[in-house]
C-alpha cells in the first residue's frame, strides 16, 4: 500500500510518498480501507515534533479519518468487511489502510460521504465540548468566535447558534467572514493580520468591543492565540469564561489583572483528554454531534481535496492558515 511519511523533523514539503507492507488486524482491531482524511492543524506540528505526542519516525501523518472495513480482529464484534466507518485515530491517516481499535470506530450514517464523514469528529467533537462543559454557554448568551472560518471556528459557530446564542465570528478576510455568515454567525468582524503593536492592539480590542456589545461576550472561543487573545479578553462579559482551543498564531502571555477586573474565568480544552477520561460524556456528545448533523443543524464544510501524493501541499495549506472549513485528503 502507499503512505505519505514524515521520515525526519520537518515541514510539508519533508514528506515522502513510499510503498509499505499492509498492516493486519490484531485482537479488537479492524484494518480499514482509508477512503478519506481530514487535515487539522495537529497535522502541521506532528511533523515537527511540535504535537503533545510524538510518534517514532516513520509515521504518516493525519488523525481523522472514514473508510471501509476490509477485515476484523480477533474478538471484535458489531463489525463486518464492508462496514462503512469513521474513526480518530492521532496518527496514520494518510495511508490506503489503517488498523483501527474497533472501540474507537464509529459507523458512517447512511447517505454521507466518506469526505465529509472524515471532516466531523475533531472539530465538531472539540467545539461541542469546549462551548457545554467548559464554556457553559446558555441560550441568549453572546458568544465570540475567534479564527471562526477555520475548522473548529465553523463547528463553533454553527452549534453555538444551535443553542441558541448570539454568534459574532471574528476572521482575517471578507472571503472567510462569507462562509462564517452563511454557517449562521449573527455579525461577522474582520481584523487585520498579526502581529500588533500597542496602537494596533488597543484597536483590536476596541473591535471586539464594539461587535459584542457593552455587555461584552458571554463566551470567547479562541483557536487562534497569540497577540489577538488579550485583546478578546478585553471584550469579556462580567464572570465570562475564555476558551483556550489552540496557537497557530502563538502561544499568548496573557495579563491576569483582566482575569480579577471582569471576574472571569480562562478554561483550557483538550478534547483528546476529555475524550480518554470520561468516554461515556465524550460518547453522548458524539450521537448529539449525529443528531444535530442529522437534523442539518451542523454540516461540516469542506473547502478544499487532495490526493495522497499532494497530502502535502493541504497540510501546507493548513500552516499558511488559509483553510476555509476543513481540507480533506482523498485516496481514490
Amino acid at each position: 500500500m502507499k503512505a505519505l511519511l514524515s521520515e525526519a523533523v520537518g515541514g510539508p514539503e519533508t514528506l515522502a510518498l513510499r510503498e509499505v507492507p499492509d498492516p493486519s488486524p490484531g485482537p479488537g482491531q479492524l484494518q480499514v480501507r482509508v477512503r478519506a482524511c481530514a487535515i487539522n492543524y495537529p497535522d502541521v506540528l506532528i511533523i515537527e515534533d511540535k504535537y503533545q505526542f510524538k510518534p517514532p519516525r516513520p509515521f504518516a501523518p493525519g488523525g481523522e479519518i472514514a473508510g471501509e472495513v476490509e477485515a476484523v480482529g480477533e474478538g471484535v464484534t458489531g463489525w463486518k468487511p464492508g462496514d462503512r466507518l469513521i474513526a480518530m485515530v492521532g496518527h496514520g491517516g494518510l495511508a490506503e489502510r489503517i488498523l483501527v481499535d474497533a472501540k474507537m470506530a464509529m459507523p458512517l450514517p447512511p447517505g454521507r460521504d466518506f469526505v465529509e464523514g472524515s471532516a466531523l469528529i475533531l472539530t465538531y467533537a472539540t467545539s461541542i465540548h469546549a462551548l457545554l462543559d467548559r464554556g457553559k454557554l446558555q441560550a441568549g448568551q453572546t458568544l465570540l468566535v475567534l479564527g471562526a472560518a477555520g475548522g473548529v471556528g465553523l463547528a463553533a459557530v454553527e452549534l453555538g447558534k444551535a443553542y441558541g446564542a448570539r454568534v459574532i465570528g471574528a476572521v482575517s478576510s471578507e472571503e472567510k467572514a462569507a462562509a462564517v455568515r452563511e454557517a449562521g454567525a449573527d455579525d461577522v468582524i474582520v481584523y487585520a493580520r498579526g502581529p500588533f503593536d500597542r496602537d494596533a492592539a488597543k484597536a483590536l480590542a476596541q473591535q471586539f468591543k464594539d461587535a459584542v456589545g457593552p455587555s461584552g461576550a458571554d463566551v470567547i472561543y479562541d483557536p487562534v492565540g497569540g497577540d489577538y487573545a488579550e485583546a478578546a479578553l478585553r471584550a469579556i462579559a462580567w464572570e465570562g469564561r475564555y476558551l483556550v482551543v489552540g496557537f497557530p498564531a502563538g502561544i499568548p502571555k496573557l495579563p491576569l489583572n483582566l482575569t480579577l477586573l471582569k471576574s472571569c474565568d480562562v478554561c483550557g480544552v483538550f478534547w483528546g483528554a476529555f475524550a480518554a477520561r470520561d468516554p461515556k460524556a465524550n460518547a453522548a456528545h458524539l450521537q448529539t454531534l449525529f443528531r444535530l448533523w442529522d437534523e442539518g443543524k451542523i454540516a461540516p464544510k469542506v473547502s478544499g481535496t487532495w490526493p495522497l501524493e499532494r497530502g502535502g501541499d493541504a497540510i501546507a495549506h493548513m500552516a499558511a492558515r488559509k483553510a476555509v472549513g476543513k481540507l480533506v485528503v482523498t485516496m481514490d
